[in-house]
């Protein structure tokens, strides 16, 4: 006898929740917690036996086990209207099977772009291929390369993708309403994503992200109405000062916050499962033989890799991890400079994010930062393509992989995001020289200069004075003061130099309330400044002048021990600044 109908469907759902599958790090696709978690995500079951549900047991290729449960009612699509956020229903389901999902997602059909857009919102993918002639000839590839170029999306970024849907599927399952407060670690891009999604669809934002990011991406982000936090780039991703860790005390402490976490969020590899791979499949007719992507959160190379896998299970993935990032498989590629900083912007970690697959990677290959930022800069001008550091390091992975392609085969690389966050980097001839990946193109111009050859010792430097890092800030207030120095070197007990404290910086600082007069001065220093020695040359001390406004100038000190061991100390011989050089040139030039 068949059993009731409010009987059957609560023990559909009661076995429906015993099979949900949750593989914490391997399975992004399935990442979405329980029903109870994420009401979005909750099966809708229609009046069933349990003998009709056991039936619907489906079984993936990966070996993973999903029931198969027919929905009443497909999942609502938010979208913007003149009188804001508008929640819509689909149509019902044409057939039983239409209606049948294999995996606990929601998931979004994809819709063309219309020729006048409702809202900004309406630009985010759809992005175009483009044919890469030249850099491909030049490499000799035999195949066809392709570069799906996201910097094409609304907020300049592949991040606008994940964005957009991370909020418009919180909203639709209930979890944010507008005006509620939405907090994100980034590197930038995905906050510039969120943060054009949240100004259209009222809600407050926080950002917070490494020291090591973009001016640009932290202007582009202010002047979207974000707050910015800056977090220190050396702070490990689990320690409370990191980005992670601040954006976590702050959901604590902020009423109506939530962090919607790209790290562990489905709508991250959603947003490219449903979108970038049907929009390159739909481009190349179904079918491509490579596909190249850098590796971030893992949301873009998880969600696309797992389409293309399913249509194209021949096509080749192939990740792009830069050195010092721990992603790539197997482990002893990443030996070399192993969570060391680099300076390529939004990819590569020093954990495994919750939504990177790595078993779907066929190949991982390690970019350096000279490498992605040459070809990044070859990308500019030999295909006219605008677009960022991190797009040099995807191609540089792609030559490397697409040389086993043959004539009549495809390879497709996504390029990422924009040269508009990268203007003061690595578009800079004199940023480039300074961290040593081209040549100086103006040293002719200085080097002709009486001074230019000169050394730093040649300065009068008046002896530093150090502090440690657990004095508070209005201590170094008054040292500044009392000693008439702009920079104070911080040095630790052990005697290693760990940052710089100034007069600019502790105002910056102070004045809006980030830090307190009482708080140690470690939370208010530079961790990142110039060093030289005291042979360093006027002229290049002038190149870092360019940019920095002081330098510590340091040198080696060897201490042998009882034993014989021997081991060496940088000691501070003085801290020089743009004044000390005009100083020389000056008086010099008056002699």
């Amino acid at each position: 006898m068949l059993a009731s109908t409010t009987e059957s469907t609560s023990r559909a759902k009661d076995l429906s929740k015993q099979l949900w599958v949750a593989d914490e790090l391997d399975a992004p696709s399935q990442q979405c917690s329980s029903p109870k978690a994420d009401p979005m995500l909750v099966l809708k079951v229609m009046k069933s036996t349990v003998a009709e549900t056991m039936a619907r047991i489906h079984t993936d290729f990966r070996g993973n086990t999903f029931v198969n449960v027919p929905r009443l009612q497909p999942s609502p699509i938010i979208s913007m209207s003149s009188t804001g956020p508008q929640v819509s229903k689909s149509t019902a389901c044409p057939t039983p099977d239409s209606c049948f999902i294999k995996e606990p997602h929601v998931h979004r059909p994809r819709v063309a772009e219309p020729k006048i857009l409702n809202s900004i919102l309406d630009h985010v993918g759809n992005t175009p291929l483009v044919r890469l002639n030249t850099i491909a000839k030049k490499a000799g590839l035999e195949c066809e390369l392709l570069a799906k170029c996201e910097f094409f999306n609304a907020g300049g970024s592949v991040k606008d993708r994940i964005g957009k849907r991370m909020i418009e599927d919180a909203m639709a399952s209930g979890r944010i309403k507008p005006g509620d407060t939405l907090i994100e670690p980034t590197s930038g891009n995905t906050g510039i994503g969120l943060a054009l999604a949240a100004a259209l669809y009222g809600f407050r934002i926080i950002i917070t992200l490494p020291e090591k990011m973009s001016l640009e991406k932290v202007d582009v982000l202010k002047a979207l109405g974000a707050e910015i936090i800056r977090t220190p780039t050396e702070a490990a991703w689990d320690s409370p000062e990191s980005h992670i860790g601040v954006a976590k005390r702050l959901v604590k402490e902020i009423p109506n916050a939530h962090i919607l976490d790209q790290y562990s969020n489905p709508s991250n590899p959603l947003a490219h499962y449903d979108g970038t791979a049907e929009e390159i499949l739909e481009a190349c007719g179904g079918h491509v033989d490579m596909v190249v992507m850098g590796a971030g959160t893992g949301g873009t190379l998880s969600g696309t890799a797992r389409k293309i896998k399913e249509k194209c299970p021949d096509c080749i993935i192939v990740g792009a991890d830069p050195v010092g990032s721990i992603l790539a498989v197997p482990e002893n590629l990443n030996d070399e400079n192993r969570l060391q900083p680099y300076q390529v912007e939004g990819i590569g970690y020093d954990f495994i994010p919750q939504v990177l697959d790595r078993s779907l990677v066929d190949q991982w290959i390690k970019t350096s930062d000279q490498e992605s930022f040459l070809i990044a800069r070859r990308l500019i001008r030999e295909e006219g393509l605008l677009c960022g550091g991190s797009c040099g390091s995807a191609v540089s992975a792609a030559l490397n992989a697409a040389k086993s392609l043959k004539a009549g085969q495809r390879c497709v690389v996504v390029l990422p995001d924009s040269t508009r966050n990268y203007m003061s980097k690595f578009l800079s001839d004199d940023w480039m020289y300074e961290h040593g990946y081209v040549a100086d193109v103006s040293k002719n111009m200085l080097s002709s200069t009486w001074w230019a050859k000169k050394n730093v010792s040649e300065l009068l430097l008046q002896a530093p004075v150090t502090i440690t890092p657990d004095l508070t800030c209005k201590e170094a207030v008054d040292i500044l003061k009392k000693e008439g120095f702009d920079n104070l070197p911080v040095v630790a007990d052990d005697n290693s130099i760990v940052g710089v404290v100034s007069e600019g910086n502790l105002i910056a600082q102070l004045m809006p309330g980030r830090v307190h007069p009482t708080d140690a001065v470690e939370k208010a220093m530079f961790r990142q400044f110039k060093q030289v020695s005291p042979q360093t040359s006027l002229y290049e001390l002038s190149r870092i002048f360019d940019r920095d406004h002081f330098a510590l100038v340091v040198t080696e000190q060897k201490r042998i021990r009882k034993g014989g061991e021997a081991e060496t100390k940088s000691v501070i011989f003085g801290v020089v600044t743009r004044i000390d050089l005009l100083t020389y040139i000056t008086r010099h030039n008056a002699d």
